[in-house]
């Protein structure tokens, strides 16, 4: 267990107060944690001192003139500038005991990050994203694609403690703008598309950008920048890169190309061409985004100094929770769970759903409250123009009301197309398409992957949509007497 004395991380105070951990979250603290006052979305946690002091919170950060008469109070000119860089110092700066690979993009960073670290070992590699927190001899939950500051060093630290060399982490477009990344070097970075994606956190699709970017200006100068030569933003991208840059897509000027591909319903068949050779890979996961994602994974390890030959014998250990998840329901029809929620991710996988030997699609999906509403209803369209039918529910509603997020979904389409319906709650959603499935049609259960809440109005409650789609498929089975 780390502690620091409050002397350490501030020379000069003159106060030798044990510190125990970091918070920011009042409600979080625990005795002997030092409090750092940062601005929030919707929260000023200056307005929380009282109740962190409370808890047994024994110092305070502050960007305000405020002093306590309880505890030891550090001004600073921007608390949440401060806290990476406080994080980084009271960890021991575990971020440069690692080798540390980013991954970006609107999608695919989830598939990516988890097939690095498959590649390299889990063993030698920590990741870090929406699956939570793992390695070879632990993992866990992480409560953000890209934890914040204090979350994200601890994890980083348990790296190192745990004897990794290496840590794959999903970087977001909001981590950046937050701040959450400033004080980290990566030594590899790399992107895997850009599509319209958390304005409403950005504001414009050039300020969405121009975050992810971010990873590339702090990838070190003997760093590497993995690069999607198909994506249309792809110049944009180099010229941001602070590292070398290697490139992988369909196209003969590329370190890793793509010659070809052969869809099938459980593996993909593959030729790259690396270093003038041809090699032919046999890869589990399913789907041409795949095949994208499995290149940028390959080079990613490459970069990162592992032999490309020992990389393709991994591949066949390659398993993404909650990605493409095809269950074992024993039923006529199928059910398969994916994370895809935005128009691009939804088209790619029903797509690549309707190239396999299936009757009909039913899709279970909702968009997230408190984020982007400007792609709600192109995610409508999208599901009910390449769907059969269209179950729309709720999916983490925060503080919005699901059923006005769910006529945002309809809003374009209510007047043009009949193949959808609404079930607000999410269990009678997946529930309703298990009992409408007959021989050979597939179920899909969209947004959420292997995700293990919900977020609500007041509360965050367990849920998983692999536990519930199984829950419903037991059940339907005792109702027809199976």
């Amino acid at each position: 267990m780390i502690v620091k004395t409050l002397n350490e991380l501030y020379p000069g105070i003159g106060v030798d107060t044990v510190i125990k951990s970091i918070k920011i979250n009042s409600r979080e603290v625990e005795d002997g944690d030092l409090f750092v006052c940062t601005k929030g979305v919707t929260a000023d946690r200056h307005d929380f001192i009282d109740d962190a002091i409370q808890h047994g919170a024994k110092a305070i950060v502050v960007s305000r003139d405020i002093r306590s008469d309880k505890v030891p109070t550090i001004k600073v000119p921007d608390t949440n500038r401060e806290l990476p860089y406080l994080c980084q110092k009271f960890y021991d700066y575990p971020d440069q005991k690692l080798k540390m690979i980013g991954v970006t993009g609107t999608d695919g960073k989830t598939s990516v990050t988890t097939i690095i670290q498959t590649l390299i070992g889990s063993d030698l590699c920590g990741y870090i994203g929406t699956n939570g927190r793992s390695c070879a001899k632990f993992s866990g939950d992480n409560p953000n694609t890209t934890p914040d500051a204090q979350n994200l060093y601890m994890y980083l630290d348990e790296f190192v403690g745990y004897g990794c060399k290496y840590a794959a982490m999903e970087a977001s477009s909001e981590a950046f703008f937050r701040g959450r990344l400033q004080a980290m070097q990566f030594d590899v970075s790399a992107y895997t598309n850009v599509t319209s994606e958390h304005l409403n956190i950005h504001g414009t699709f050039e300020n969405y950008l121009e975050s992810k970017l971010m990873l590339f200006r702090q990838t070190k100068k003997d760093g590497y920048c993995i690069l999607n030569h198909d994506d249309p933003y792809f110049d944009q991208v180099k010229a941001a890169c602070n590292g070398k840059v290697l490139t992988y897509g369909s196209g003969e000027e590329n370190d890793l190309q793509i010659v070809d591909f052969k869809l099938y319903p459980n593996h993909t068949d593959i030729h790259f061409r690396y270093k003038d050779n041809v090699v032919f890979v046999e890869s589990p996961l399913m789907g041409d985004f795949n095949v994208s994602n499995l290149a940028c994974g390959i080079l990613c390890a490459v970069a990162a100094g592992f032999n490309f030959d020992r990389l393709l014998s991994k591949i066949p250990d390659i398993r993404i929770s909650g990605r493409l998840e095809l269950l074992n329901t024993d039923t006529p029809y199928y059910i398969m769970v994916d994370y895809a929620h935005t128009p691009n991710g939804i088209t790619k996988l029903l797509n690549f759903v309707h190239t396999l030997d299936i009757s009909r699609s039913i899709v279970v999906i909702g968009q997230a409250g408190e984020r982007d509403p400007y792609k709600r209803p192109k995610v409508g369209n999208v599901v009910v123009e390449n769907a059969t039918y269209a179950i729309f529910t709720y999916e983490d509603p925060r503080s919005e009301d699901p059923m006005a997020i769910c006529e945002d979904i309809i809003r374009e389409l209510k007047d043009t197309h009949h193949n959808y319906e609404i079930v607000i709650d999410r269990r009678k959603a997946i529930e309703k398409a298990v009992s409408m499935a007959e021989a050979n049609d597939m179920v899909l259960i969209l947004g959420k992957g292997n995700e293990t809440y919900e977020k609500l109005k007041d509360e965050t409650i367990y849920f998983n949509d692999i536990e519930e789609a199984y829950q419903a498929v037991a059940n339907r089975k005792i109702k027809e007497g199976v």
